[in-house]
């Protein structure tokens, strides 16, 4: 055969195996064009083809690291969860108009691509507002500052911005095949956020707003459902939903849209000068299970896991460092023991109903005056009932089905075949764990420079008449912004004899000030979350001649909620008076002011590596303490382990606090946290208000160092401190798991009593108390242990009126030394029944040691048990 012969038969094959490919690649396309899709029905949300009930949980990647990413997704992957859900941060991805940053804590496209990998759906609420407690609501500073521009209306230049980085945001995962439509993870998508009390308040421009904002959403045809979270009127086919602690009376404003819940509330943020709400597992159960039961088929829990506001991003203003939010994992990345486990267990039972509850309705039978039975039948047979006791006080017995069943106070029970209890939403299965902060022993040798107060005559300082808004000239580069004037007074004034110094009285926005006279502290003053003005209103010490009157105005944090919170202020806008002079009072408001951004520390970088070495530190015995304006530097090795680690500034002030030119962010443990904390009650409708702790303690002490910010060696931290502490009080502490508990009653329902019942197996399933130290810790004592009617909760157990003599020793036996241990509660196991006719439970409490004190102990024990 000849050459030519040759490349043409070669040519046939390469176009026959290009014909092939590309039939091959039509049928792949032809195939994912009818998997790859998201749609919805009343009853569902139905990714390709398969209707779902879908659990889901809001990690905020920005609040925590990217070495932290995959194990959160991990661990919410564990806890049940079916979808990640994340806001966008707009400020953070576009920190000046067109320069855009997707890295570190910002790389977006590799959070969704972890949660791509982990096997879970992510929903994407692009917003671009997200409120959140973030700075400004996430909105860019710059933004506020583009010519005729009104947030969040029917404005032109505020559409247009808008649509630009919605748009972006989309091409961005389109490039990426991140939506479901391209075989990516993002199933839902969400414009705009809360919009609805804002429609309702400004009236016709917001209605048109909202409109707009949908039309454009639905037309940049991302291929899976938008919604709108609190919009009543969302247009079609974008899907209005709920946020709030309940919402099992929600309804969507359509018949065929799906019942969503795009915010289920775990717990609260916490402010500066605020107790640490807490939100009980029993509650937020029991309002997931009704809202289920009465027809939901999408929770997110808000949040699943808080993190925490590093830099300068928290918002309010006044919103602590820590963003915990009680949330199922804390803000160091561990499992909230109790909380995630009972919520995980929850989740199971209530996929096991699945089946049933996206392919009928519920019909609702009356079991009492405040009890009900929602029952869910699938034509394939498959039954599945709710039972709910909405009374908050009393247990009560129901008959269903021809059955009694024990319904507790503010319950529900479920039932995957309509007969057996696998979940109740007040009967907690889950162990409780008591977390510890240990310190580490770091011994910090700390170096200090002092901040002096600045000149008007320096080089970077702007002269005007007038108080000007803070934010106006800050543009939020710095939380602080001076204002500066001389005072020149006469010696022949009276108060420089009779020492009645005159009073100076000065009005600011807030948030917080610093009064100086002559370069020194004269007094300080702060607002709070409620009301963030503040009036400073003392005497001044001043003297004969030009005195130098310094105000440090200082920002903590940018407004994120609230009608057009773009336009509120900061800073001193004054009246400024100074009060008792032989002429009277004089106004300074409209003298000549001097105005300083920002500190001298900051410009000269003293929070990084580089520029720390541009200024003498003071040392040893020079170190200046509890001076205001001082700043302080160490150096540290990381310690061993993996356990995670922070900062206990107890001994602090208010400030801020840098890790290798990382911002961990504010710190003000002197800020006490105000009002009422108590016991608390899981029954009963739950408000941020209910349960509370840290009442007289700082509203955060300990603030998170993330591991991966960390070297081996050598490791700089920086405290810039305003009101003067104490650095030698500043300790590294790691967070670990000080004792496990578990209170497990008589007869409680078990998912494992039900896969034994489902395979046939034999009904008489005795519950277990399980218990599980951390990796690297095991069990080395059992501190209490009741079989009977015990009283209290983790860490404050005490005996009832009735309690079994053996209750420590199968415990004892079957978990000192180890890591995970099980017992089984029946009478049998602590020696018989204490007290016959009465509904007994096993407290226990469990102290979880490093292994060589869990091994030490445990030989002690077994020592003890052969001596018997």
């Amino acid at each position: 055969m000849g050459s030519g012969s040759r490349v043409h038969v070669q040519t046939l094959r390469r176009a026959k195996s290009m014909i092939v490919m590309m039939l091959v690649l039509l049928l792949s396309w032809a195939s994912s064009s009818v998997t790859a899709s998201v749609t919805y029905d009343h009853r569902a949300i139905i990714v390709n083809g398969q209707r779902r009930i879908l659990i889901s949980g809001s990690i905020h990647y920005p609040r925590s690291t990217p070495e932290m990413w995959p194990d959160l997704i991990q661990k919410a992957k564990d806890g049940g969860l079916d979808v990640i859900q994340t806001y966008v941060f707009w400020n953070g991805h576009e920190p000046s108009p067109g320069k855009y940053y997707f890295e570190d804590r910002y790389d977006l496209v590799r959070f969704i691509k972890l949660v791509q990998q982990a096997g879970l759906y992510v929903h994407l609420r692009i917003g671009p507002y997200v409120c959140a407690e973030w700075n400004f609501g996430g909105f860019p500073v710059w933004l506020k500052y583009v010519p005729g521009i009104a947030f969040r209306t029917d404005n032109e230049p505020f559409k247009a911005a808008m649509h630009g980085f919605t748009e972006k945001i989309v091409n961005m995962m389109k490039a990426e095949n991140l939506f479901e439509s391209n075989g990516g993870p993002i199933i839902l998508s969400q414009i705009e956020n809360e919009y609805g009390p804002v429609e309702w308040e400004i009236g016709a421009p917001g209605k048109a707003y909202s409109k707009w904002a949908a039309d454009m959403a639905v037309g940049l045809d991302t291929g899976v459902p938008w919604v709108m979270c609190k919009q009543e009127d969302a247009p079609d086919p974008v899907i209005d939903t709920c946020n709030g602690y309940y919402c099992e009376n929600f309804k969507p404003n359509q018949d065929y849209k799906p019942k969503m819940w795009t915010e289920a509330w775990t717990g609260w943020y916490t402010e500066f000068g605020g107790a640490i709400p807490h939100r009980p597992v029993e509650d937020l159960a029991y309002s997931v299970a009704r809202f289920i039961q009465n027809g939901g088929s999408f929770v997110n829990y808000y949040m699943y896991h808080g993190g925490t506001n590093f830099g300068r991003t928290s918002g309010g203003p006044f919103i602590a460092t820590s963003y915990d939010y009680d949330a199922p994992i804390d803000e160091f990345g561990l499992p909230s023991e109790q909380k995630w486990r009972h919520l995980r267990d929850l989740h199971e039972a209530i996929k096991l109903c699945e089946s049933a509850l996206v392919s009928s309705n519920a019909t609702v039978i009356s079991l009492g005056n405040e009890q009900e039975a929602h029952v869910f039948t699938a034509k394939s047979g498959a039954c599945a009932a709710f039972l709910a006791n909405y009374d908050p006080n009393y247990s009560v017995k129901v008959t269903f089905g021809g059955r009694q069943y024990d319904l507790l106070p503010w319950s529900v029970s479920i039932l995957p075949d309509c007969k057996t209890v696998v979940f109740n939403t007040a009967r907690i299965g889950a162990q409780s764990s008591l977390m510890k902060m240990t310190p580490l022993d770091n011994t910090f040798s700390w170096q200090s420079y002092n901040e002096e107060t600045p000149s008007a005559e320096d080089s970077d300082t702007t002269t005007m008449e007038g108080l000007l808004e803070q934010i106006n000239i800050t543009r939020d580069a710095s939380d602080y912004l001076w204002y500066m004037t001389d005072i020149v007074i006469e010696p022949d004034e009276a108060f420089l004899k009779n020492g009645q110094y005159p009073v100076l009285t000065v009005w600011s926005a807030g948030h917080a000030l610093h009064v100086f006279i002559n370069g020194q502290l004269s007094g300080t003053v702060y607002g709070g979350l409620e009301n963030p003005k503040l009036t400073f209103n003392d005497n001044l010490k001043l003297r004969a001649g030009i005195n130098k009157l310094s105000l440090l105005s200082i920002a903590v944090g940018l407004p994120n909620v609230g009608l057009h919170f773009e336009t509120w202020n900061a800073g001193v806008l004054g009246p400024v008076t100074l009060k008792g002079l032989n002429s009277g009072t004089w106004n300074l408001t409209n003298w000549k002011w001097s105005y300083k951004v920002g500190l001298k520390g900051e410009a000269l970088g003293l929070n990084t590596i580089s520029g720390s070495s541009s200024v003498e530190w003071m040392k040893g015995s020079s170190v200046i303490l509890k001076q205001p304006l001082t700043w302080y530097k160490t150096s540290f090795d990381a310690p061993e382990g993996d356990d995670p680690l922070a900062l206990d500034m107890s001994s602090m002030g208010k400030g801020q606090m840098w890790i290798n030119g990382q911002s961990i962010g504010r710190h003000w443990p002197a800020y006490v946290a105000k009002g009422s904390c108590g016991e608390c009650n899981y029954a009963g409708i739950f408000n941020e208000r209910k349960c509370r702790t840290n009442c007289g303690d700082p509203s955060q002490r300990w603030y998170h160092v993330p591991r991966s910010w960390l070297n081996p060696t050598g490791n700089l931290l920086v405290v810039f401190e305003e009101w003067g502490g104490e650095p030698t009080g500043i300790c590294l502490v790691k967070r670990m798991t000080g004792s496990v508990c578990a209170d497990i009653f008589d007869g409680q329902p078990t998912l494992k009593k039900w896969r034994s019942v489902s395979s046939g197996k034999t009904n008489n399933t005795y519950p277990k108390a399980h218990l599980m130290c951390p990796p690297g810790q095991k069990i080395s004592e059992i501190k209490f242990a009741s079989y009977g009617l015990s009283q209290g909760t983790c860490g404050n157990y005490r005996e009832g009126r009735c309690h079994a003599h053996k209750s420590y020793d199968a415990l004892q036996k079957n978990c000192i030394g180890k890591q995970l241990c099980s017992v089984t509660v029946a009478p049998e196991v602590f020696g018989g029944d204490p007290c016959p006719d009465s509904a007994k439970k096993l407290s226990v409490e469990a102290i979880c040691s490093q292994h060589k004190v869990a091994s030490m102990v445990s030989k002690m024990v077994e020592c003890r048990l052969h001596g018997t």
